[in-house]
């Protein structure tokens, strides 16, 4: 199945005011995850992996153990990342609805506590990567990160947020500060709707 760039569901000027640039987003979205729509389509033309859907893509060609992947699975891993990534921020939907607040106060033992190990974790990524919050297959809320493209279909763990710590994400308007760029995600761009609608 083709691979197809997703319109972003705001302008790319409305989270400008919480820290995320439309120049950001013009490069973030608009180049950087055209390309994987783009390099993905050539790559899967002709193969048996043409007609499957993008979450079969990555399952399928993702080799565990192995941090240089193949190309397949780095472009459809990468775009799928990137259309979850859009749909977790947004102008609104900041108040965390109360069965997520829970849910995290369960597993985390407070919120303070969950933002603070979900940004050490994306800070303590080493070079490319996202961090996560995942439910896990024993139902159970983690943080978790992963290098590159890699992502939680890879674990059989349901995501309910993804962070992208390459550079790309963040240099524009947080330079090499990406403590700031996730505590900023944390607290000013995450639709916490979206997270919930997730579990």
């Amino acid at each position: 199945m083709a691979f197809e760039l997703p319109n972003l569901p705001y302008a790319h000027d409305a989270l400008s005011e919480f820290g995320m640039s439309k120049e950001t987003l013009e490069y973030h979205h608009d180049l950087h995850h055209k390309a994987y729509v783009d390099n993905g389509n050539k790559l899967i033309d002709g193969t048996k992996w043409s007609d499957k859907s993008l979450e079969e893509i990555i399952v399928g060609t993702y080799q565990p153990g192995s941090v240089a992947q193949n190309g397949i699975f780095n472009n459809a891993s990468q775009h799928w990342n990137h259309i979850q990534f859009w749909e977790m921020m947004g102008p609104s939907g900041n108040t965390m609805p109360p069965e997520l607040s829970s849910a995290i106060n369960e597993n985390f033992g407070s919120i303070d506590k969950f933002k603070e190990d979900f940004c050490a974790a994306g800070a303590g990524q080493f070079g490319a990567g996202w961090c996560w919050l995942v439910k896990d297959t024993d139902g159970s809320l983690k943080i978790t990160k992963t290098e590159n493209g890699v992502n939680p279909l890879c674990f059989g763990q349901v995501t309910l947020l993804g962070c992208d710590v390459w550079e790309h994400s963040y240099y524009i308007d947080f330079r090499n500060k990406r403590p700031a760029y996730l505590t900023n995600f944390l607290d000013q761009l995450v639709n916490w709707e979206n997270v919930a609608s997730r579990m």
